[in-house]
């Protein structure tokens, strides 16, 4: 890979949503056109200034790996490439309520911040010479660069907004063609090379960049930015700590890295959104929906981080059974597998582990997410306590999180408290760990069980006397 320094002076797709739809008759058209005056204009001028301010350096620098003289330039797909503005106007008018719109178009309004941002602070070219391409597609390739020079590299805009405009598509597209839209997708994507409009790099920033914006502002629920306050647990914040530690170490690896580190920022981008969470935001920042799954821009923008979790669920539970039984009906264990489930017979999960997904289709699935390695609150103990409780009610029920060791332990251990199956706090945690050995249930978890059983007991007895 070539570098050159300015001299002094990528189951659902990213974003997929189960957003509800709504008639077209009700579709708020007046309000996605009022979008569309904004947004349309907002595009060209901010991205022009950011063209316009490239251009008036004396030198900007390019990322360039060696392999990509080789990529042809292919003059029929400029046609996708310009296909982008037509899907980006009709993506307003799809959104079939307010809030599916107003969402949509923020999402295509920071990605634009965003993108320039990036393009004023670290400003790359296009080292690709193209010339007068002429023939049937010249006149697109004449019209594109008429507004447009070889700055604004990455991230590729046209690649963040390809992610943000997917959601809207996906949803009135029957799912019989979803294949259609992510061929369409992907026939974008390589137009971004083949047109020879950008370089490797920023394909896969640009992707990042959009997967980033559709975690900030799901359609399904608010910002996580919304609930952001500073932990004043200093557990969160050592551990906040540590993946910052870590995305930071990784960032100063890149220099020394070769081809590679383009993995490693992706690395140290996923282990920095898990730094804010712990230090700023909460378990339902990861995104985990209802039904155990995750968007897939959520597992896009962490994925070196989930499969690293994934991995540790793996290796240290690799010599212990997949759930053990703690009392009847009650099943203590791991995030499964969709053979773990169905070997268990199990009609209802309870699910605690906030960051891997887990979806298990045909089954009653409650997520209840909690973060690895921090205390409960004594809310969230009643909270994980009543859903086993109620799920119990259905059947037999699995309690998992990554390793079965210890926030659902935590959780069972306050079920056999609820349902009188255990005496005391340490009946219960005992209980627990006589049925799965490598629970980790210490001192602290005993007294926060302790304190949760006097709060509970009081409420219980409150609400009987008002009875």
């Amino acid at each position: 890979m070539r570098h050159a320094y300015r001299a002094p002076g990528a189951p659902d797709a990213p974003g997929a949503s189960h957003a509800p739809g709504g008639t077209a008759a009700g579709r708020p058209w007046r309000r996605a056109l009022a979008w569309l005056l904004v947004l349309g204009p907002f595009f060209f001028l901010s991205y022009g200034f950011a063209t316009w301010v490239s251009a008036q350096r004396s030198a900007v620098a390019y990322i360039v790996f060696d392999w990509e003289q080789h990529v042809p330039l292919l003059p029929w797909t400029i046609v996708p490439y310009w296909l982008m503005d037509v899907l980006y106007g009709l993506s307003l008018l799809l959104c079939a309520t307010r809030r599916e719109l107003d969402t949509h178009a923020r999402r295509l309004l920071v990605t634009q911040l965003l993108a320039v941002s990036c393009f004023l602070l670290f400003p790359l070219r296009c080292t690709f010479v193209r010339g007068d391409v002429g023939g049937a597609f010249g006149g697109l390739f004449d019209l594109l660069m008429s507004f447009d020079q070889p700055f604004n590299q990455a991230p590729s805009l046209h690649i963040a907004l390809l992610v943000v405009l997917l959601e809207p598509y996906l949803r009135v597209v029957p799912r019989a063609w979803h294949a259609l839209v992510y061929a369409a997708a992907l026939l974008i994507g390589v137009s971004v090379m083949t047109t020879w409009q950008h370089h490797f790099f920023d394909i896969p920033t640009g992707l990042w960049l959009g997967c980033f914006v559709v975690w900030l502002l799901p359609t399904d629920a608010g910002s996580p930015l919304r609930r952001a306050a500073l932990s004043r647990d200093p557990l969160r914040r050592r551990l906040a700590a540590c993946y910052a530690g870590a995305a930071m170490t990784l960032g100063l690896l890149v220099a020394n890295a070769g081809g590679a580190w383009l993995y490693l920022l992706w690395a140290a981008g996923s282990l920095f959104i898990v730094a804010l969470i712990y230090l700023f935001l909460d378990a339902a920042s990861f995104g985990k929906r209802a039904d155990g799954s995750m968007p897939g821009a959520v597992c896009c923008l962490l994925g070196p981080y989930l499969l690293g979790a994934w991995l540790n669920s793996r290796w240290w539970t690799k010599r212990l059974a997949a759930a053990d039984p703690v009392a009847a009906g009650i099943l203590l264990g791991r995030l499964p597998s969709q053979s773990d489930w169905q070997r268990q017979h199990v009609v209802a999960i309870v699910d605690l582990c906030a960051e891997l997904p887990c979806p298990t289709p045909g089954l009653s699935h409650r997520v209840v997410p909690r973060l690895d390695l921090v205390l409960p609150t004594v809310e969230q103990i009643e909270e994980a306590s009543a859903a086993i409780d109620e799920a119990h009610q259905r059947g037999a029920v699995l309690v998992c999180c990554a390793l079965g060791l210890a926030r659902s332990a935590l959780a069972v251990a306050a079920w056999l408290l609820r349902t009188g199956l255990a005496s005391s706090a340490e009946d219960a945690v005992a209980q627990v760990q006589r049925a799965r050995p490598a629970v980790v249930l210490g001192a602290a978890q005993v007294d926060l069980l302790r304190h949760w059983q006097l709060v509970y007991q009081a409420q219980t007895v409150i609400i009987t006397t008002a009875e």
